[in-house]
């Protein structure tokens, strides 16, 4: 989904204060975790039915419906292991997390009470951790991160978004709400219940972070839903956000929402998914992207490499951002050996870099080729951050960000004090041998004119 165009500050204080403890993270979690894995295949969507989804031709899509759901009757995880999570996201330098509590297609991974539709039901149900949620956010707070609970705002297996008295067109409610109001009632009351157990029986929460940016008052459909080829109803989706956030944040004060692409003060930072915007912004967003080719477990998918990814992280920091990675636990509740042989290569370089990365904030020239640029809070220190592609290197130069005369430039990952020259108002380096191969970091005292 793209991001919205337009940003709105928040006004409440403890937002606010939260937006910049969680700003001073950069580098988050995001688990897509779910029925999807047992088959392991795209995350709800295949049954959805609009024209970008491929199935089996050959199977009734109603069949195709219930077979999918019929998931939740092998959905068994008894490796269930979030310690492993929440070490191998700590070993990347990753900060903070975001839990699929409920995907699209409502199948949550929490012991609701609104609905049989969950894990805590399912086989799971004799099993001492069957409330998943609980676990996930208890082994992730250990590890000292921020602690974001994903919910959709759709759900497909409710009656009173997907009615079986009509068929399933696309991602959208499928029945007239301004002709069944009281259908359209009971789904809001359903969503808010389900929300205030999150925010009220599963301790500490930083961010509720919401799905689904078509179900919104009609009102607010512009040009943003539009781009997405999304099929617009005729009526208003209104699932009342400011009761929704009331009651999140009676539970969890200071709580960051989240209300993806539908611009407003419930949309306090946001979320371009799958690429970083062109140039910096100067407010609170989040690049989310996936480790892999998708977002959930699929058998034999193909991973980034450490390169990739920390350069990635790179330029989203510089830009003003945060990056979110996605990750996905096979259907036993481990995550995938090279998943966490990844993270473990990326953490190689954040636990070295992470001055440069962690608690900075933008610098007005913050890009010049393969060299991007970051400073600490106080503007009394810069980082130039040179891409190295996996290659060694010979010679690193830039133009601008002139450390102050007589000053040294240290190399941040060995504490090693480097000479630099001037030539043409370019910087030169003299560089000692390094077996740096992703991106080498340099923090220096500005030249302030």
């Amino acid at each position: 989904m793209p991001q919205s165009e337009i940003y709105e500050w928040p006004k409440d204080a403890a937002v606010k204060q939260k937006l910049e403890t969680w700003q001073d993270k950069k580098f988050g979690m995001i688990i897509h975790w779910g029925l999807y894995a047992v088959p392991g295949i795209i995350e709800s969507w295949s049954i959805c039915s609009e024209d970008w989804i491929e199935r089996d031709s050959t199977i009734k899509y109603e069949d195709y419906k219930k077979w999918y759901w019929g998931q939740s009757e092998k959905f068994n995880p008894t490796k269930f292991n979030p310690e492993q999570w929440a070490k191998a996201g700590k070993d990347a330098g990753m900060k903070y997390l975001v839990f699929t509590t409920k995907h699209h297609d409502g199948f949550a991974m929490f012991d609701t009470k609104q609905s049989d539709f969950s894990i805590a039901k399912g086989p799971f149900s004799t099993n001492a951790k069957k409330d998943v949620v609980k676990y996930v956010f208890d082994a992730f707070r250990k590890e000292n991160f921020m602690i974001g609970a994903y919910f959709s705002k759709p759900d497909w297996h409710s009656q009173y978004y997907w009615w079986d008295k009509y068929a399933t067109a696309n991602r959208n409610n499928n029945y007239d709400i301004r002709k069944n109001p009281w259908r359209w009632n009971m789904f809001k009351s359903y969503t808010q219940n389900q929300i205030s157990e999150l925010m009220n029986n599963y301790g500490s929460i930083d961010i509720l972070w919401l799905d689904g940016g078509w179900v919104r008052p009609r009102a607010s459909v512009n040009q943003e839903v539009l781009s997405w080829g999304a099929p617009i109803p005729e009526w208003s989706q209104d699932i009342d956000m400011p009761k929704i956030a009331a009651i999140a944040r009676k539970a969890q004060p200071g709580l960051i929402m989240v209300d993806r692409t539908v611009h407003g003060q419930f949309e306090n930072y946001q979320t371009p998914e799958q690429k970083i915007p062109e140039k910096q912004l100067d407010y609170p967003w989040e690049s989310c992207m996936t480790l892999g080719g998708a977002w959930g477990f699929v058998p034999n998918d193909h991973y980034k490499s450490a390169t990739e990814v920390v350069h990635k992280l790179v330029e989203i920091v510089a830009k003003g951002g945060s990056l979110l990675l996605g990750v996905g636990p096979k259907p036993d509740g481990t995550l995938p050996d090279n998943v966490v042989k990844k993270l473990e290569e990326i953490g190689q370089w954040t636990s070295k870099n992470g001055a440069a990365i962690y608690g900075t904030r933008i610098t007005k020239n913050y890009h010049d080729g393969q060299n991007w640029f970051t400073q600490s809070k106080d503007g009394k220190t810069i980082y130039g951050i040179s891409f190295l592609d996996d290659a060694a290197v010979n010679e690193i130069s830039w133009q601008g960000n002139i450390p102050k005369k007589g000053t040294p430039v240290t190399i941040l990952a060995t504490n090693q004090k480097i000479k630099w020259t001037l030539k043409n108002d370019k910087v030169y380096f003299d560089l000692p041998k390094t077996d740096e191969k992703i991106a080498l970091t340099f923090s220096f005292t500005p030249e302030t004119k």
